[in-house]
């Protein structure tokens, strides 16, 4: 009867043994606590182990599971014979599947195991959970250890930030899903990958400081315009301003002394002074550049330019709320204040060139002589200056209203005053040269580039201005 009994024991197993490969072979890809399936599972798995038949029971879930797994990481991408000369391209790829495989993978493979053999002792679901997806779990975190170890370029800043940022944002659920001792070494892996890349995004922040630094390229921007080196930092520092959460972990443990220029009410994390501290090095950088320029007033508008681009990219990007409004009203001031240098020392001449009382009576040949010293200033700044720029529109517009009302109203009255007697007297032809309304036409052309308006030299009349559609009127 034992015998008899054994036997059928034996044959009940095998039917149940094949009965719980079967469910799980044919549920490879939906297996949830909702399905009757699970209740099988569970209920087979129990009685096996129940009847001494752990061994059998666990190597068909562990065979039938870890293919599942090791399929679905494929198909995501997770490839383990991937050449590690090749991450770049595969980073976007990494990044969709970490999330697929921790979100949804790995979380559901640590459900199945804890359902299905619920009824067993802990370390048996721990050996089955383990087997079927720490080799997996392993070579997933393995990419951002193994991009970490390359060349530390700062073209791979923000890849690395990307990389940090998703394992951060996972570790809650990494840490949940493979809190068994027997997984702690996938744990660690990613905690390596963090620490490795955090090393890494350090190294790069020191080199783009150290580049903008020691940069020496002398290029002189035609016209003055916004120089590629401000562009470069401050498109790569709004870039990083998006990265706030992952670099605050990443500088937390390395903060860097406040210089006594940057007044640190300004500032509202270490994240924020790093960001203004590389923002200050580049401003005098381009100090250092304007001295190039050997026109003095186009030293000041090359200065204006590049600061208004600085705060123009402080202002609609995530740096405004690392800097702040006060930052930004600071330095809008600064560009004011290089403009207005610009006007004073690039149309100084030009506004002496006319009398200090404008509307006052003098003879016809003083007047005369005031016309020819205003024309001559006049024609002078403008054909040096016409082919001067300034890229932002604001900025143009106040720039030219502000030496237009300085100007303007002035020879407007001195015109009024004295250009028919002037006009009147034989052999005067071309002293009264232009309108005021010309000269509103001629800096409206400024600061647009070599495009700008020209002078007809012994003209009476502006060519220029009738070529180009302006009104105005000459005498």
């Amino acid at each position: 009867m034992l015998v008899r009994a054994q036997s059928l024991m034996q044959k009940a197993m095998k039917r149940l043994e094949k009965e719980f490969y079967l469910i799980l072979r044919s549920n490879r890809e939906h297996l949830d606590a909702e399905l009757v399936a699970m209740a099988d599972l569970n209920a087979i798995a129990h009685c096996m182990i129940g009847a001494g038949y752990t061994k059998e029971c666990v190597k068909i879930y562990k065979i039938i599971r870890k293919s599942i797994v090791d399929e679905g990481l494929y198909r995501l991408g997770v490839d383990r014979k991937l050449d590690w000369e090749a991450v770049d391209s595969k980073i976007k790829t990494w990044l969709y599947a970490v999330k697929v495989a921790v979100k949804t993978l790995f979380y559901g493979e640590r459900l199945l195991c804890d359902h299905v053999f619920s009824s067993s002792s802990p370390a048996i679901r721990e050996s089955c959970f383990v087997e079927v997806v720490r080799e997996g779990a392993l070579d997933l975190f393995g990419f951002p250890e193994n991009f970490a170890k390359g060349k530390k370029t700062l073209e791979k800043m923000f890849r690395t930030l990307d990389i940090y940022e998703a394992i951060s944002d996972l570790w809650p659920d990494i840490e949940s899903i493979f809190s068994f001792e027997s997984t702690a070494a996938v744990r660690n892996r990613a905690i390596n990958s963090l620490i490795k890349l955090g090393d890494a995004v350090r190294t790069m922040l020191a080199d783009l400081e150290n580049s903008i630094t020691k940069d020496a390229s002398k290029i002189s921007v035609p016209g003055g315009g916004v120089h590629p080196l401000t562009r470069y930092v401050m498109n790569y520092i709004s870039f990083l301003s998006d990265y706030s959460g992952a670099l605050s972990d990443i500088v937390a443990d390395f903060p860097m002394e406040v210089p006594a220029s940057m007044p640190e009410a300004y500032f509202s994390s270490p994240v924020s002074v790093r960001l203004a501290w590389l923002i200050l090095i580049l401003l005098c950088k381009l100090d250092g550049k304007a001295q190039f320029y050997r026109d003095v007033p186009l030293s000041y508008l090359f200065l204006a330019n590049n600061l208004r681009y600085v705060v123009n990219k402080v202002r609609t990007s995530s740096l405004k709320f690392h800097l702040g409004d006060e930052w930004i009203e600071k330095h809008d001031a600064k560009v004011r204040q290089y403009a207005a240098n610009y006007e004073r020392v690039g149309w100084d001449r030009v506004m002496s060139s006319l009398p200090a009382n404008a509307a006052a009576a003098m003879t016809v040949p003083e007047a005369a002589e005031w016309f020819r010293k205003f024309n001559s200033a006049f024609e002078e700044a403008y054909r040096k200056q016409s082919s001067w720029v300034v890229p932002d529109s604001r900025l143009r517009d106040e720039i030219k209203i502000s030496v237009a009302r300085k100007i303007g109203p002035a020879y407007r009255r001195f015109y009024e005053r004295n250009r028919a007697a002037v006009s009147r007297q034989a052999g005067s032809h071309g002293i009264v040269r232009y309108a005021p309304d010309d000269l509103e036409n001629y800096w409206s052309d400024l600061f647009y580039g070599p495009s700008g308006g020209s002078f007809s030299s012994g003209s009476s009349s502006r060519s220029s201005v009738s070529s180009s559609g302006h009104g105005g009127s000459s005498h």
